[in-house]
């Protein structure tokens, strides 16, 4: 298992991230200003379509930063997704942003499988 923590300033809050790289899953936690657990999202493939499957583990459902965050992880990394996330709601912005920082740093440490224009 790999672990990797950092923390990023972005749209003026602070942020930090947790990712834990286990065999066939990642584990992320992106937390603002706080240390608490946030909602926690688990998606997958499902067959036989390979769709994938969102669901809401702890948390209501009301908020979907996290839910379509995990998914777009799942088709970014062809692994399975579970994300706590706790960031402001209501911010498109920084929802993007956070996004953007996690798949930079999922391709720097190499969870990210290339896209067809990356391979060519």
């Amino acid at each position: 298992m790999q672990i990797t923590c950092f923390t990023e300033d972005l749209h003026d809050v602070t942020l930090h991230f947790q990712i834990m790289k286990f065999s066939k899953q990642i584990y992320v936690w992106v937390g603002c200003n706080t240390s608490k657990f946030g909602l926690l999202y688990a998606a997958a493939t499902t067959r036989p379509d390979n769709r994938v499957s969102v669901t809401s583990i702890l948390g209501g459902t009301s908020d979907n930063t996290g839910s379509s965050m995990a998914r777009r992880l799942v088709l970014r990394t062809g692994l399975n997704i579970v994300l706590a996330c706790i960031i402001p709601k209501d911010s498109p912005m920084l929802e993007a942003a956070v996004e953007r920082k996690l798949v930079e740093k999922l391709k720097g440490l190499g969870y990210v499988r290339p896209t067809a224009r990356e391979a060519s």
